[in-house]
């Protein structure tokens, strides 16, 4: 391959595809190609898709043809969950000239051997099965902070999720492995990592997904905190009930773990909770929440809900609403049902209407409004410290605080990557928060 050759990515989805997006590119600057924005002319366009929803279903062709605008010539390769789960449908679609499954997406470069456009996709694909094998990976150059991620597959059977359809079994990355790639990004400068994976309470099943676990999820916060260089470490989302007692100690007083946690809830009905077979119900939610505030009382909570799902009555739905509106969190990500093949959910009856999912789910939306505005005034007048990102939005800088309140002050390139504590005062009209220096950086 001659030096010349661009490749452009696309991520869809998850923290995790990220970190996986970002190591595939590494692979292929290695190789010899540069790396260029999606938004250029390329050589080959690589779609990292996701299938939890289903416009990221549809948003795949929309980006197939942006590619093919570009260049139309161009090469372009679909990886990721979707295409592991209906690789035949992504072939199908005009342009695309080579679909990867699970196993085969970290091999990408050696799939490339001529980069004439296919009549017809490709299809490289495994039996889900076969993807028994960890490749660690992170994504660094993105963004001020970066995804690590430390565990991949699910061995869970919730019922309307196609997560261990798509990446397989629960296995983790070495412990060594993990510090080392640790170590490498905060040589890099970065300040945050988010660990990241399917189920990262899992952490620990071998590499091959063997059920002895080598470490423990604690275990590896433990010699996470220990790395030096590391500012910030953030967990990305955690089951509850793999959330331990020992870890939100931990997290309350540790040197780089930050007070803030994404935990899972789905429903807020014990009912629901059992269709779903979720592996707790909502008085193990309710303790791990009381336990973060108690170790952490200024933590940012974080929760992901699902609503429609195939026999939530208007009652149930309430249920989830009542009970999310009295419970001590901070913001919510709002999932509407999608209705999803091989799955025990879509042959459930109690099938709610379009209609009634998306006025649910405005209301959930318009809830997490007014969580995370409480949460915001609860935290005026302390001190914290921020992160800058590294965009210039409207003339503004923002960050976010170790616990996740959103900042912005006028922009200052000079302020990008860098760390500073801050009086938090006011909230502006947009709903992000202004602030004081408590110590003015010499350079404003």
């Amino acid at each position: 391959m001659s030096a010349q050759k661009k490749v452009a990515f696309y991520t869809l989805g998850c923290k995790l595809n990220f970190s996986e997006t970002s190591t595939i590119a590494r692979n292929f600057q290695n190789e010899g190609f540069d790396r260029v924005d999606f938004n250029e002319i390329a050589d080959i366009y690589v779609i990292n898709t996701c299938s939890v929803t289903d416009n990221a279903d549809k948003r795949f062709k929309t980006i197939v043809k942006n590619a093919l605008k570009q260049n139309e010539n161009a090469f372009l390769i679909a990886i990721g969950c979707y295409a592991q789960l209906k690789p035949e449908e992504l072939a199908a679609v005009d342009g695309v000239d080579m679909v990867l499954g699970a196993t085969e997406k970290f091999k990408v470069t050696d799939y490339i051997n001529d980069l004439s456009k296919n009549e017809m996709g490709e299809v490289h694909s495994c039996e889900i099965e076969d993807a028994d094998f960890y490749v660690g990976s992170y994504s660094i150059g993105d963004r001020t902070r970066a995804f690590l991620k430390v565990q991949d597959g699910c061995d869970y059977k919730c019922t309307y999720c196609t997560i261990p359809l798509a990446r397989g079994i629960s296995r983790s990355d070495e412990l060594n492995n993990v510090l080392k790639n640790a170590k490498e990004i905060s040589e890099k400068g970065i300040k945050e990592i988010v660990l990241t994976g399917v189920n990262i309470g899992d952490y620990g099943k071998g590499e091959f997904g063997n059920k002895k676990h080598e470490h423990t999820f604690f275990e590896l916060v433990e010699a996470l905190d220990k790395v030096d260089g590391i500012h910030r470490l953030r967990i990305s989302s955690i089951e509850p009930n793999l959330l331990k007692n020992e870890t939100i100690e931990f997290v309350a007083n540790s040197n780089s773990f930050v007070p803030h946690f994404h935990i899972p809830l789905q429903s807020g009905s014990d009912e629901l909770l059992k269709l779903m077979k979720r592996r707790y119900l909502t008085d193990t939610y309710n303790s791990r929440v009381s336990a973060i505030k108690k170790a952490m009382p200024n933590a940012c909570i974080g929760v992901d809900v699902i609503i429609g799902f195939p026999g939530e009555t208007d009652e149930l739905f309430l249920e989830t609403y009542n009970y999310l509106n009295q419970l001590d969190i901070s913001y919510l990500h709002v999932f509407t049902y999608s209705e999803r093949p091989n799955t025990e959910a879509i042959e459930m009856e109690g099938v709610v209407p379009q209609k009634v999912r998306a006025k649910r789910s405005k209301m959930l939306r318009g809830l997490s409004v007014k969580k995370r505005r409480a949460f915001y005034e609860s935290q005026i007048g302390n001190n914290l410290t921020v992160l800058f990102e590294s965009e210039n939005k409207e003339g503004f800088i923002h960050g976010f605080t170790e616990n996740y309140v959103k900042v912005k002050t006028p922009w200052n390139p000079e302020l990008v990557n860098t760390l500073h504590s801050i009086k938090l005062t006011e909230i502006d009209n947009d709903g992000i928060v202004r602030f004081d220096w408590v110590k003015v950086p010499t350079f404003i």
